[in-house]
């Protein structure tokens, strides 16, 4: 069943639900165990929007993408290639995302983000999918410049961990075919990426068992799975949103102060 999760901020409380159409239907008990409707529902208008998830970690990948790897002359990775995003990093959809302190190329990677809904600890990957509650939209933005800047040591982690360089959501969307979906990423209303998920080496049900023989994952961890061509830079003042038909579109303007996207 196709369902949107999503969590919120009304009244001064958090809560959660399902949203349909531009209407909130408010549940009570817990988003990855057991919850049911209250009878509550409202306007998404008078709610603010929250991160869809609270993760103890965001898993990102690198070279997961055959149209990318082909254009940058990879080599096919045997494993999936991974950094973790750290928690300072995370943002909401309509949240701001923060300039560097300093001049820096920053650049938009829009992506196809896996929720976890189960406890997940070295499981087959024939099991895989039934640790998987849904999918949501991800920005893994970058400090390009910074990368490689020193040649003894790759930055990943600086590159992309700064404030607010991890914006989510808007929803968690169920029962989603991720093979169907396509990542648009838009750059003020210009389409920058438009993308199969089908060309992923690492499939959702390869990437969570593999990466789970690593580490536990926990609900509401987030795979990022990675993007394609049409990365790119952002200015101050440009909204980048990233649409997946069945999710939605995460929405966030990168280093200018103004009204939410």
């Amino acid at each position: 069943m196709q369902q949107r999760w999503m969590r919120y901020s009304l009244e001064g409380l958090i809560g959660f639900g399902t949203l349909e159409g531009d209407r909130v239907h408010e549940h009570r008990g817990e988003l990855f165990g057991e919850h049911e409707p209250t009878g509550r529902v409202f306007a998404l208008a008078d709610a603010q929007v929250l991160m869809p998830t609270q993760p103890s970690k965001v898993v990102a990948m690198w070279n997961n993408f055959g149209e990318l790897r082909t254009k940058l002359k990879l080599a096919l990775p045997e494993e999936p290639l991974y950094l973790l995003k750290a928690p300072n990093s995370w943002a909401a959809h309509g949240d701001p995302i923060r300039e560097p302190r300093t001049p820096a190329k920053v650049v938009f990677e829009g992506e196809l983000g896996i929720v976890i809904g189960k406890r997940c600890s070295a499981v087959p990957e024939d099991q895989a999918l039934a640790h998987v509650f849904g999918y949501t939209c991800g920005n893994d933005v970058t400090v390009a410049d910074i990368l490689f800047r020193d040649a003894s040591f790759a930055q990943w982690t600086r590159a992309k961990g700064l404030d607010t360089f991890c914006p989510l959501g808007p929803v968690v969307a169920t029962g989603l075919d991720p093979d169907t979906l396509r990542v648009k990423t838009l750059l003020d209303g210009q389409v920058r990426q438009d993308y199969p998920i089908s060309d992923m080496t690492f499939p959702v049900q390869r990437l969570v068992s593999l990466i789970s023989f690593d580490m536990t994952l926990l609900p509401g961890d987030v795979i990022l799975c990675g993007t394609s061509v049409g990365v790119g830079s952002m200015r101050p003042g440009s909204v980048v949103e990233v649409e997946i038909d069945g999710i939605g579109r995460l929405a966030n303007r990168y280093g200018a102060p103004g009204d939410r996207p």
